[in-house]
């Protein structure tokens, strides 16, 4: 198991967007014309990184290949559909799950 310090940058200039990077190296790999891109940025948190980690738009493998392959790992916004996909499926699951428990006979 190879863990890497992953540290993820955000900018004002597009929500949703991220910069991944290696904590020891930082910033000096990425191109200056991505960098401007983000506006401001700024450091929003260091993840201890392993390819098995969980994480909740993108796969930690394709990550951890693209800094070691680029020097960096840039997650875009989710597009409008693929967000409003989500946001169907996770009404659907709810209402099944209300569905299942009113369907449950008390226990007495």
């Amino acid at each position: 198991m190879c863990l890497r310090l992953v540290e993820i940058f955000k900018g004002d200039k597009k929500d949703e967007m991220y910069l991944y990077v290696d904590q020891k190296e930082g910033l000096q790999k990425v191109p200056e014309d991505l960098l401007a891109s983000f506006g401001r940025i700024e450091s929003v948190m260091v993840l201890p990184m392993t390819q098995e980690k969980k994480l909740a738009r993108v796969k930690a493998s394709d990550v951890l290949r693209a800094i070691k392959q680029e020097g960096y790992f840039l997650q875009m916004p989710p597009s409008p559909e693929a967000l409003a996909e989500s946001q169907i499926s996770a009404m659907v699951q709810a209402e099944e799950q209300l569905a299942d428990a009113q369907n449950q006979e008390p226990k007495q």
